[in-house]
């Protein structure tokens, strides 16, 4: 038992190498890190989306309604949401890179079970929704573990490119998940849905224990110094402090008392109901509105994602290029969303379709990078993966499961609906009133913050400039 302990335990070594050399050999280093949690959280997606690739198939063959799906979708919603704030303060001050791989082997196999439980042909609600909970649960911390090893490896004013450049795992990992569980349905399994779980599956299992020995968590490890020491950058936070504070004292102190995460937490909420309400729709919307086939419902998975991912690529950099200005540049993204969503809803043939989801992925991927990018810059690092993790919880407790359950009713056409005071909402396009709501709120609150980081940077500044002076003199 001390082994395994150990085997997850972050193991610093003194700074014994010099600085020059540190930095000749940072980016090969970073680079193995880097791998695995890029890795981890794109084979995380195998096994996240290919439910909602199958959605269809579980209907047509085994009879699942919309709002069990969707009843199945917010069981995930609910243990990922949690499992993010309790398994991110456990990870924070752990090898980070190390326990994500491990939890990955465990959700692919839950998924992995689920295939099986499918193979006998029944329609087992209860049983799918535990165990694929369960899967929720065990993926949790894997976005707040890779904001941790990226940020303990790199320096603030590169951060927001190699965030965004990792921010691009999930919209491959998404944008392969319902190719890979077609096919693997399609060629081993006759076409069965139970081969869109098993064969997702069975790649991230090997994915998951090949990572496990690969890159360090931090340069520490490696008896190096800090990435702000080897980049000659001014430390943001008070370290002999937070050296002396428990792991329940920072968490009170820098993330429970800090007005500018909630805030944060809470503009992510309505992000997430955007993100996921088309997302996780767009397949069965276009099946029963548009009434495509089922590989073009299947590519509209692959075009947001594929938005998404040049979305990734670019925000961040751009924050990088604005000096840190993550908030303003989310709040803008949101509002070119919001002409994106005409597109998506007035689209009336697969083109149409499919440039609208290219480019709402690339937009709302936006906010959904930078929220995590500008919580980073309000939170230590003995805190990033907990304040990370909060963000998450509040994102799929009361966004996801919105988008997932709130939104089914809605559009399911079996459902009464939801009333909201007066009026009754139901049917497709009541789903984009919500969007819009969503829109409106998340701009309003990450213009709130944007102030915020406008008085952080330039006091951060005038910091960096009085060191310059000092060594210069």
């Amino acid at each position: 038992m001390n082994n395994i302990i150990k085997f997850f335990n972050i193991n610093k070594r003194e700074a014994s190498i010099p600085i020059e050399e540190q930095r000749r050999r940072w980016l090969k280093e970073f680079s193995k890190a880097f791998l695995v949690v890029f890795a981890v959280y794109a084979c995380m997606y195998f096994i996240r989306n290919n439910l909602k690739a199958g959605q269809p198939l579980l209907k047509e063959e085994m009879g699942f309604t919309t709002s069990e799906l969707g009843y199945i979708g917010f069981a995930f919603s609910i243990t990922y949401a949690l499992g993010k704030t309790v398994l991110g303060y456990f990870i924070d001050g752990k090898n980070a890179k190390r326990i994500i791989s491990a939890l990955l082997i465990m959700s692919a196999t839950m998924v992995l079970i689920i295939g099986f439980i499918l193979m006998s042909g029944s329609k087992p609600v209860g049983a799918i929704l535990i165990f694929w909970g369960l899967s929720g649960f065990f993926q949790a911390p894997g976005g707040p573990s890779a904001y941790s090893t990226i940020s303990r490896w790199t320096p603030t004013k590169k951060r927001g490119r190699y965030l965004g450049f990792w921010n691009m795992s999930h919209n491959i990992g998404g944008a392969l998940a319902g190719m890979l569980a077609l096919w693997g349905a399609n060629t081993f399994f006759h076409g069965k849905v139970a081969g869109m779980f098993i064969v997702p599956a069975v790649v991230a299992l090997i994915f998951g224990f090949i990572l496990l020995f690969i890159g360090k968590d931090e340069p520490e490890e490696l008896g190096w110094n800090s990435a702000e020491e080897i980049f000659n950058e001014v430390r943001a936070e008070n370290t002999a402090e937070l050296d002396n504070m428990s792991k329940s004292e920072v968490f009170r102190k820098y993330v429970l008392k800090n007005p500018w995460i909630w805030v944060l937490c809470v503009a992510n909420v309505f992000v997430y109901i955007v993100r996921i309400g088309i997302d996780n729709w767009a397949p069965l919307y276009v099946t029963e509105q548009l009434h495509f086939a089922m590989s073009d419902a299947v590519n509209t998975i692959f075009y947001f994602e594929m938005g998404a991912l040049l979305g990734s690529l670019s925000w961040g950099f751009i924050s990088d290029l604005l000096k840190g200005r993550r908030a303003i540049v989310a709040a803008s993204c949101l509002i070119l969303t919001g002409f994106a969503v005409l597109g998506y809803r007035y689209a009336t043939n697969v083109t149409m379709i499919n440039v609208s989801l290219f480019a709402l992925g690339a937009l709302i991927f936006g906010p959904q990078l930078l929220i995590g990018v500008s919580l980073v810059g309000f939170a230590p690092k003995k805190a990033i993966a907990v304040a990370n993790g909060l963000s998450g919880t509040f994102g799929y407790l009361f966004g996801d499961s919105t988008a997932k359950v709130a939104l089914a009713k809605i559009a399911d056409p079996k459902s009464s609906g939801i009333t909201i005071g007066s009026r009754t909402l139901h049917g497709w396009n009541d789903v984009f009133v919500i969007f819009y709501a969503a829109l409106i709120i998340g701009i309003v609150l990450l213009l709130l913050v944007a102030y915020a980081e406008e008085k952080k940077i330039r006091s951060q500044k005038g910091n960096q400039i009085e060191v310059e002076e000092e060594v210069a003199v």
